[in-house]
């Protein structure tokens, strides 16, 4: 597939502010999950929170995350080899926000079992797919990693929903 940009479309716009972006952008409910896998350095569980996730090839089997390009759990996980995207729960917020936060506490009382290669999969997560990296390309401050499938499965349970800056629907116009 060929790019095309307009040099019209770059040229004539006026600056984006950020915080506007953020605002429209948050409009779109996504879901949540944690990119898991082990620090072969520390020989520990690691990883990170996110909400740009998305199927992208089923021949070959693809998924994709954005991470911030600053992001100084991305690396300790890629270095994995193998890792794990847990799709959350609805009962997991205070997991995603445990993995959200910085710092080398992350895995602090939560319960996870290892994925056919190893890789951390948290308990009650919705589902879980066990990937390795195939492609990272930059993208302003964020990185889109590409991530070849490796082994998948999920539950019936209920999704964490992240919307409008808050997690589940209360974050519409009605419960502010």
């Amino acid at each position: 597939m060929t790019s095309i940009r307009s040099e019209r479309a770059t040229a004539d716009l006026p600056e984006l502010d950020p915080a506007l972006m953020r605002s429209v952008l948050g409009h779109f409910a996504t879901g949540v999950v944690a990119i898991t896998g082990i620090d072969p350095e520390t020989e520990a569980p690691t990883g990170l929170a996110a909400n740009s996730f998305t199927s992208v090839s089923l021949e070959p089997p693809l998924v994709a995350f954005c991470v911030a390009a600053t992001s100084t759990s991305w690396p300790r996980v890629r270095a994995a080899g193998h890792y794990t995207v847990n799709i959350l729960s609805e009962a997991q917020e205070p997991v995603c926000r445990q993995l959200a936060a910085r710092g080398a506490e992350k895995f602090r009382g939560i319960d996870w079992q290892p994925s056919p290669a190893g890789a951390p999969i948290m308990t009650d997560s919705l589902a879980w797919i066990e990937a390795e990296l195939e492609a990272e390309h930059s993208a302003g401050d964020h990185t889109i990693v590409v991530s070849r499938v490796r082994h998948l499965y999920a539950s019936d349970l209920a999704p964490l929903i992240f919307f409008r800056g808050r997690y589940g629907i209360s974050g519409s116009a009605e419960s502010r």
